[in-house]
């Protein structure tokens, strides 16, 4: 749905029946919790019936309350705090295998990923990256080791590639200041998103750059900014984000990028490779013996 769906419950307030309003309030008071229930166990827990919560559902414009919990889903991911995320995961995680829920819920979310990323907007973004002047790549708290890893392997393959770091908005847009039609601004972000990535994006955008987001929705505030979006799922396992989707799109992305541009890739690996083992960069697996 277009509007927050917060908002809409509390404009519909009024015109709900007297069940409807006991499942809208405890929707609006307990979104952490009512996001991972169940019908059953929604109307179980506000005193209704099954089939009031799925009919409330429908008033709201969702085909069925599946629908309407994946909206609840999205939009609650990006207005916990950090201490409700820790409930969250208490009460979805608590009492079972925790390893293997969390390894199942990462492999699901790549699943999810290699189904909804378009693959015409991956193949546009590989062909702006090597025909680019400039890469620039912006990702802000949790996001940003997603960025290091794509600036150190661009960084190796392009000669002109600028990791955009978080500092105050206006040192941000110094680091942009030259950005243009020529160059490239890959964006990364996740709930919670980071207010300064969109602001940079939307600045970006504005100076004709090719805007290439890398978040989890069509609802992101990066996307209204990017010419190609490129959607991995993430997920809250804790406090800390599920990266793992978003990790897994950045490696095909670099994978493409260098078979694209696999000449000068190829040439810039080689002269690499020269100078790390002249410096002795990295150790040997061999151990020379003396025998004297």
């Amino acid at each position: 749905m277009e509007n927050d769906l917060f908002n809409v419950i509390s404009e519909k307030m009024t015109s709900f029946s007297k069940g409807h309003r006991m499942i809208a309030t405890y929707i609006l008071t307990h979104y952490d919790k009512a996001a991972f229930m169940t019908a059953q166990k929604l109307g179980q827990t506000v005193g209704v019936s099954e089939s009031t919560v799925v009919r409330f559902a429908s008033m709201l414009g969702f085909e069925g309350y599946p629908a309407l919990q994946r909206a609840l889903q999205e939009l609650m991911r990006n207005r916990l705090t950090a201490v409700q995320r820790i409930e969250v995961t208490n009460d979805r995680l608590s009492g079972g295998d925790i390893l293997k829920q969390v390894l199942e819920r990462d492999i699901e979310k790549i699943r999810l990923t290699l189904e909804e990323t378009s693959k015409q907007a991956f193949s546009n973004a590989v062909s702006a990256i090597v025909g680019c002047e400039t890469i620039y790549i912006l990702g802000a708290r949790s996001a940003e080791p997603l960025a290091k890893f794509l600036n150190y392997y661009f960084s190796l393959m392009f000669p002109h590639v600028k990791q955009v770091r978080n500092t105050t908005t206006s040192e941000l847009f110094e680091q942009l200041v030259r950005i243009g039609e020529r160059d490239v601004i890959i964006g990364i972000s996740f709930p919670r998103y980071s207010r300064q990535t969109a602001q940079m994006l939307e600045f970006a955008k504005a100076q004709r750059a090719h805007v290439i987001a890398v978040t989890d929705s069509t609802a992101s505030p990066l996307a209204p900014f990017a010419d190609d979006l490129l959607i991995a799922r993430s997920d809250i396992n804790s406090f800390a984000d599920s990266l793992v989707a978003p990790m897994s799109l950045i490696n095909a992305l670099i994978a493409a990028v260098s078979i694209s541009n696999a000449e000068n890739v190829r040439s810039s690996l080689e002269r690499l490779e020269q100078i790390w083992d002249e410096y002795e960069v990295y150790s040997s697996n061999s151990t020379k013996t003396d025998n004297s």
